[in-house]
């Protein structure tokens, strides 16, 4: 699960990092002014959402479309040729073609870093079942107990997986979830880590996780960067909140709109969407993720 973790070398103090128009969204295209394609929604700048567990197909996008979902990042584990959860996906699949929404396979281990054919195993899988539309990873080498020791081989080796899965993928769209200070990182050439990551992949999602909107410390703030990266590379840009509950000291109470009801969360994401609506790379929010969403629209009933 993509919570926030904070780098062990930047970071000193860090814990596991509206219904908005009711009417499905358009899937309309729009082209930005950096030439950068990516879906814009009825409901504002485009929508997608982790799902990690397996609801029922039919309420799952009846959930997406009400709340103007356009993608939904499906968690599929290795040996997915073989697994029931093959059928799970045929099944939304069949509920979600008529709305237009998206469905891209979401996988990821820390292992990954170093287990490139691991990685490319499990994408050929998914994209020989024609049940996809992109490949979504989340492989957070971070979260290695190695990365505070061997940070340098271990973002080469995170790179190399990258382009194993981009050169493997043939025509399948790559997009991978990042963390808002690999800015703050360099490779080996001293290029700062979201560049090098924007190089390889198709588009990222940075996990802005904040409750604020702008100022220090904010969703707007802490993706900016990656923003203007995105921007530079041509390549589109999403930012991501949290629902879930992550802790009750305040800095877990920060990333989080658990708690805080849907007026809140919507508010939010109307106003992201008006300060950072104009950006050449801005591709809309990612709300991680089911669970945490629907418990939260519930909340207020």
């Amino acid at each position: 699960m993509p919570v926030f973790r904070a780098a062990p070398l930047l970071l000193a103090l860090v814990v596991l990092s509206g219904v908005l128009s009711g009417t499905a969204v358009s899937g309309a295209s729009a082209r930005s002014s950096n030439g950068l394609d990516f879906d814009r929604g009825a409901a504002g700048e485009g929508r997608a959402m982790w799902v990690w567990t397996r609801p029922k197909p039919r309420a799952l996008v009846r959930f997406a479309n009400r709340h103007g979902v356009r993608d939904l990042f499906l968690h599929v584990p290795p040996g997915f040729d073989t697994s029931p959860d093959r059928r799970w996906v045929r099944r939304l699949a069949a509920f979600a073609e008529p709305t237009r929404l998206r469905l891209h396979a979401l996988g990821g281990d820390p292992g990954w870093t170093t287990d490139t054919a691991a990685a490319v195993q499990w994408q050929a899988d998914l994209l020989a079942s024609g049940l996809f539309d992109s490949i979504h990873v989340d492989i957070e080498p971070w979260g290695r107990d190695d990365w505070a020791t061997d940070q340098d081989r271990l973002v080469a080796a995170y790179l190399r997986t990258l382009r194993a899965l981009r050169d493997a993928g043939g025509r399948a769209r790559l997009e991978a979830d990042i963390p808002f200070w690999f800015h703050q990182l360099r490779t080996g050439t001293g290029m700062p880590l979201d560049d090098a990551v924007l190089r390889v992949v198709d588009r990222v999602t940075v996990m802005t996780y904040r409750t604020k909107v702008t100022g220090p410390d904010s969703i707007v703030r802490l993706g900016r960067p990656t923003l203007r990266s995105g921007a530079q590379a041509g390549k589109p840009v999403r930012l991501a909140v949290e629902t879930n509950h992550l802790g009750d000291d305040p800095v877990s109470r920060k990333q989080t709109f658990f708690g805080l009801g849907p007026g809140r969360l919507n508010a939010a994401l109307r106003r992201v969407d008006r300060v950072v609506g104009g950006s050449a790379s801005y591709a809309g929010i990612s709300i991680h993720d089911f669970n945490g969403w629907r418990a939260l629209t519930r909340s207020s009933r």
